[in-house]
């Protein structure tokens, strides 16, 4: 895994649009989950942004719940955790083998695609 690692900080000149060997498949998928990742992390500072006027909202009952921004952290918290989790599992698939990491960050982009969808769903209400 370190060796992986190793060589994606490399930034070599893989060919995502036609990935052949398995180290750049790797790579590709690793660089696919990252663009993933960027988006989630710009739609959660929207995300959170609202939560947090939401929290500001004079006409809001204090029934002792955590508000919307809190209850947000929370979850995403909770999330990153399961998807982490469930894409370690997806990859056991192939435990110690070279597309472990291939299903790994295929797992974490889709995941990760998905939740930012559900964010932004969250201030679409």
């Amino acid at each position: 895994m370190l060796l992986l690692l190793l060589l994606m900080s490399a930034d070599p000149q893989w060919n995502c649009a036609d990935p052949a060997a398995q180290q750049e498949m790797n790579y590709c998928a690793h660089q696919d989950y990252l663009k993933a990742d960027t988006a989630l992390n710009a739609q959660w500072k929207k995300t959170a942004a609202v939560m947090q006027e939401r929290d500001t909202d004079r006409n809001l009952v204090d029934d002792g719940r955590p508000g919307h921004f809190a209850s947000l952290l929370e979850a995403q918290r909770s999330w990153l955790k399961f998807r982490d989790a469930h894409c370690q599992i997806e990859g056991y698939l192939f435990r110690g083998g070279s597309m472990e990491p291939l299903i790994v960050s295929t797992c974490k982009a889709k995941l990760t695609q998905v939740r930012t969808e559900q964010l932004e769903f969250l201030i679409e209400q």
